[in-house]
């Protein structure tokens, strides 16, 4: 059997610390066995040779641009088996032109009333024996981003957040939206998680866990 791989793309805008959150997570693959590089680029999508040998992606890129050549890359390289694993902006608020990408990943951004507010993030109890959340406490309380995404049907939503109506807000019910869900997309896995905004909320204990057992899921099966 040999080493897994992992591949860590990060940079796009620097206000989701796409190094500093990152570095988090690097001592968690490395702990699991994988064998891990870091990219500042992009380019390396459209590197067909380095995609074939990888069985995770994780990426941190908030916003700019991805050429064609780069997103045919990394469709290709899921739909083959790379699994692809992301939070918050870095996964979520990337490309915002490249539709085929938000295709991939199954959600996308919209908006985070009220900046930094409280909030909890609730596993879903039908979901709470999948492997990504199995064991963890049904709820936890965040102050940061909450962040409103635009998900589609295919993605199997494991924890959840609800906007509240309050006043000066244009909404008239409360509104759930998905926080961490799984997909799968060819022979790929893909894993989101909204929350992360700064390295103090990937190190909450929840998000945490949550994230590292969502790459975890998303690599490909050893082979």
């Amino acid at each position: 059997m040999s080493t897994r791989t992992a591949l860590v793309v990060r940079g796009g805008w620097d206000g989701h610390d796409p190094v500093g959150t990152t570095d988090v997570f690097i001592p968690v693959l490395e702990d699991a066995g994988f064998e891990v590089s870091v990219e500042d680029s992009l380019e390396v999508y459209a590197d067909e040779t380095a995609m074939e040998r990888t069985d995770l992606i994780v990426q941190s890129w908030t916003m700019g641009d991805i050429l064609v050549d780069e997103m045919h890359g990394l469709r290709v390289a899921v739909e083959n088996g790379t699994g692809l694993a992301g939070w918050h902006g870095g996964l979520l608020d990337a490309f915002r032109n490249a539709t085929d990408y938000h295709h991939l990943v199954g959600g996308q951004f919209v908006a985070h009333p009220g900046d930094l507010v409280e909030h909890d993030v609730v596993v879903r109890p039908e979901r709470a024996d999948h492997p990504v959340v199995a064991g963890l406490a049904p709820r936890a309380h965040l102050t940061t981003e909450q962040y409103w995404v635009q998900s589609d049907p295919l993605c199997d939503v494991l924890m959840s957040t609800t906007h509240e109506v309050r006043p000066g807000v244009p909404w008239h019910e409360p509104a759930t939206v998905p926080v961490a869900w799984t997909r799968r997309w060819g022979a790929g896995k893909v894993f989101a998680c909204t929350v992360g905004h700064t390295v103090a909320d990937v190190r909450h204990p929840t998000i945490h866990e949550v994230i590292s057992r969502g790459m975890l899921w998303a690599a490909r099966d050893p082979r």
